[in-house]
């Protein structure tokens, strides 16, 4: 399952040629199946969206010791991917002179960013980055999980934000708090 993107003009499109192969694939109905399909669409998932968040039933089947059943929830990210990947996705290129912005989100389970710039009062998406949360991390406050979120746009996008101006975005009221209180954890801070 390959997929070429071809650069037209200052933003990346898919290659219809290799929409259709993607498309009549049929669901997963192994552990080695799953991880084949994940890893294939794990190469492309800069371009989605929430990637973390559609594959994790399918992810849920490779954790050890699971049993392999793969039910309605499954099929739906399954397709859901599936579809992702053969939509004509468009990413622009970043305009070195634009102020970037990172917008920075958190869940239960996995925390996701999104690079762009403003270009004519619209954004354009340069990068999409998401990852599942880790046990240790899963026990995290919703504030630790945000932060969290916040330091792994920075490290992710650091060569596009070192030396450029960066707007950042986050959902979560209590971090302006947090920046003017002088007593909290050090972790936090």
């Amino acid at each position: 399952m390959t997929k070429r993107r071809n650069f037209s003009g200052k933003s990346i499109v898919v290659d219809k040629a290799k929409i259709e192969i993607i498309a009549k694939l049929p669901p997963p109905t192994s552990v080695k199946g799953v991880r084949s399909f994940l890893g294939h669409a794990g190469f492309y998932r800069r371009f989605i969206k929430d990637f973390s968040k559609i594959s994790r039933p399918l992810c849920n089947l490779l954790a050890k010791d699971a049993i392999f059943e793969f039910d309605d929830s499954c099929l739906i990210s399954s397709n859901n991917l599936k579809k992702l990947l053969t939509s004509a996705v468009i990413i622009t290129a970043p305009n070195w002179s634009l102020p970037f912005e990172l917008m920075c989100d958190a869940s239960d389970y996995a925390i996701g960013v999104v690079l762009g710039q403003q270009k004519e009062k619209l954004l354009h998406v340069i990068h999409y980055a998401s990852r599942t949360l880790n046990d240790a991390q899963l026990n995290y406050s919703t504030t630790e999980k945000e932060l969290l979120a916040i330091i792994f746009a920075l490290e992710k996008f650091r060569f596009y934000l070192v030396g450029s101006k960066v707007i950042m975005y986050s959902d979560h009221a209590t971090l302006k708090y947090l920046m003017t209180k002088k007593d909290a954890k050090p972790r936090l801070i």
